[in-house]
């Protein structure tokens, strides 16, 4: 369905603390700040689809706990369709134990929960199948294929970072790996071999390189002041999964997702921090 997402992925509750700077190993620091937010990469992304236009379904599962029905809450609020969310009896929900210095910086734990038993049943008819790697990847690959029998998008978050089958690279349209993901994975050019047509290597503060059979270009970066990157690059999975979905072409579907996650890096947490489609607009005109 034309302008619709379907994400398949992670639902977490993510326990935030601030402080200073990140611990080194072995060593402990004192926190000035400390939260509970909606999150789990799979959560994030279908925040962002949503809060950019798309229609949004959401393939994922909770525990049958308080933090389980607390995010359910959620995403209804954000108009996700929850109908291919399942309760896993006698599994806690998914968590994340998150550290962010002063600077912006963060470090992250994921325990699964729940997160690990998804499977999917239905991609709800949609244009675009974004998935990332905190479910199984038997998962995502049954996911993408289903995708590309209905001439669906596929595009797949490689984090965090772990070896991909090659029979998921077949069915995988677009990968959007950080820097260290991409070398972990063999490189952009390996990934083009394995069959993906397109790879967009997101920089942080630098933007984004895309590779393609035919060549790199960039995407721009928008220059804002950053407290918490937490959701960053979810947010810009989600963002350009969504304008992809409503038919903009592949430069423009990347400039509105590098201002979305511009955006959320000057606010705390994850789905807080994802803004608006009029939000993500208004900086897209103001840099033009």
């Amino acid at each position: 369905m034309r302008g619709s997402v379907c994400v398949v992925g992670s639902t977490n509750l993510d326990l935030v603390a601030t402080a200073a700077v990140l611990p080194r190993p072995g060593e402990t620091v004192m926190g000035h700040a400390y939260a509970e937010h909606p999150g789990g990469k799979g959560l994030n992304q279908a925040a962002a689809a949503a809060r950019s236009g798309a229609a949004t379904a959401f393939v994922s599962a909770v525990g049958d706990d308080a933090a389980g029905g607390r995010l359910l809450d959620v995403m209804r609020t954000e108009g996700i369709d929850v109908s291919s969310v399942a309760t896993a009896p006698g599994v806690p929900t998914g968590r994340a134990l998150i550290g962010v210095s002063d600077d912006g910086t963060n470090s992250i734990i994921v325990v699964s929960g729940a997160n690990s038993t998804v499977r999917v049943d239905d991609i709800h008819g949609a244009a675009v199948v974004l998935s990332q790697l905190e479910v199984p990847v038997e998962t995502v690959q049954e996911a993408f294929s289903m995708a590309r029998a209905v001439g669906a998008l596929t595009i797949l978050n490689p984090a965090p970072a772990a070896p991909l089958p090659p029979e998921l690279l077949a069915v995988t349209d677009i990968i959007v790996p950080n820097e260290h993901e991409v070398e972990l994975l063999g490189g952009a050019t390996a990934l083009l071999a394995a069959g993906v047509t397109t790879v967009v290597v997101t920089q942080g503060a630098a933007g984004a390189l895309v590779v393609t059979a035919d060549g790199e270009f960039r995407v721009r970066p928008y220059r804002v002041a950053s407290v918490d990157t937490t959701a960053a690059g979810d947010t810009f999975c989600g963002a350009l999964s969504a304008r992809l979905a409503a038919g903009d072409v592949l430069v423009d579907a990347l400039d509105w997702a590098s201002a979305a996650a511009a955006i959320s890096t000057t606010r705390p947490g994850a789905v807080p921090s994802i803004p608006t489609a009029d939000e993500v607009e208004a900086l897209v005109r103001s840099a033009d």
